[in-house]
């Protein structure tokens, strides 16, 4: 029988409004709960993965495609590659519990919205995705939770009963 793949899900919102800061609120309360929790980060522009200067950036300046720096309890690759998708970048992770996809809006994944009053009004997330609206303001969608900023329990446990059913429906 094949491992079950990680249960993904989105945190979303328009720049800005909190979605890393949610994810390190989040995280250790799925720690907490027993979930091993990777993060995939979604960047709208070009970033540089390494520091200039750095022996791994100067390989790729010599045109390396890829590079890979470990050492006895980590590693870290950076590897050119057009259009990667979250699902080819959760096979890096096999052993993780639930992938957290940070941005990526306009995906399918089921998703935590942040909606921050002083960044955002409104939700620009399809609400058929939505987990959750979490939010600072009265902003309501039908049939959609909406949660405060700091009420993390809340969200976790909205999480962990979707990774759970996920699980049950993906055993042989």
């Amino acid at each position: 029988m094949d491992a079950i793949r990680p249960y993904i899900a989105a945190v979303s919102g328009v720049k800005n409004s909190g979605k890393t800061t949610f994810l390190e609120k989040l995280i250790p309360e799925l720690k907490k709960r027993g979930y091993r929790t990777a993060v995939l980060k979604h960047d709208g522009h070009e970033f540089q993965a390494d520091t200039e200067g750095t022996d791994t950036f100067r390989l790729r300046q010599a045109g390396a495609f890829g590079t890979c720096i470990f050492s006895g309890s980590r590693w870290m690759a950076v590897k050119e590659q057009p259009d990667s998708s979250p699902e080819e970048l959760a096979k890096l992770f096999p052993e993780a519990d639930v992938i957290l996809a940070e941005g990526l809006k306009g995906s399918g994944y089921p998703k935590f919205e942040i909606v921050r009053g002083e960044i955002s009004k409104e939700s620009v997330c399809d609400p058929a995705t939505l987990l959750a609206l979490v939010t600072d303001t009265g902003i309501k969608i039908a049939g959609i939770p909406s949660v405060g900023l700091e009420d993390i329990g809340k969200c976790a446990n909205i999480l962990q009963k979707r990774i759970e059913k996920y699980k049950k429906q993906k055993k042989i």
